[in-house]
């Protein structure tokens, strides 16, 4: 199967998650052998160009299947940022699903070497240092195009603050394949 083919097998998937859950209609839908392989995958909701959740996986560590249903129902249901989703909101609720590949770690001396290393619109980046760990999707880079504010927003949701740098500090990259109702 094609991976254009594959996105609305996706999205049908975790829509359907969230409506079963919700107990509305839900579409029918054949599952390929494809999603019995692992994989990782975000889902990411919106609401009139707003996020309304957006919850998913690093790596590839069990089916893609459930790894989708499994984002779905987190970022409907158990996004710290927002209550569940009501049945009521569910119309308006547009879904993306987002396949990362494997991540990459990068190599760099200090801070700028790391920021001229980034690829703005294709990595998603991951920051980790200590316990503070956070990433976002190379749809982020859209909203924070420059690789210095991009990478103070991440150190920020980590929990650390923006001017922050050490020399234990990891990033790893990946890219995605995405699609959007």
């Amino acid at each position: 199967m094609s991976d254009v083919e594959k996105g609305p097998v996706l999205v049908t998937l975790a829509r359907n998650a969230i409506a079963q859950h919700l107990g509305a209609p839900t579409r029918a839908l054949d599952e390929p052998d494809w999603l019995r392989k692992p994989g990782a995958s975000f889902v990411t909701l919106t609401q009139h160009g707003q996020l309304r959740g957006c919850i998913g996986s690093l790596t590839a560590y069990r089916p893609l299947v459930r790894d989708v249903v499994d984002n779905a129902l987190a970022a409907a249901f158990r996004d710290p940022r927002f209550p569940p989703l009501l049945l009521t909101e569910l119309a308006t609720t547009r879904v993306e699903v987002s396949l990362l590949s494997p991540q990459q770690v990068m190599q760099f001396r200090d801070e700028a070497d790391a920021l001229v290393q980034l690829h703005p619109g294709v990595d998603g980046v991951v920051l980790e240092c200590g316990d503070h760990r956070s990433t976002f999707l190379p749809q982020v880079w859209e909203q924070l195009p420059q690789p210095k504010r991009f990478l103070g927003q991440l150190k920020l949701k980590a929990g650390l603050p923006q001017s922050f740098w050490s020399p234990e500090v990891r990033l790893h990259r990946y890219t995605v394949e995405k699609w959007k109702e």
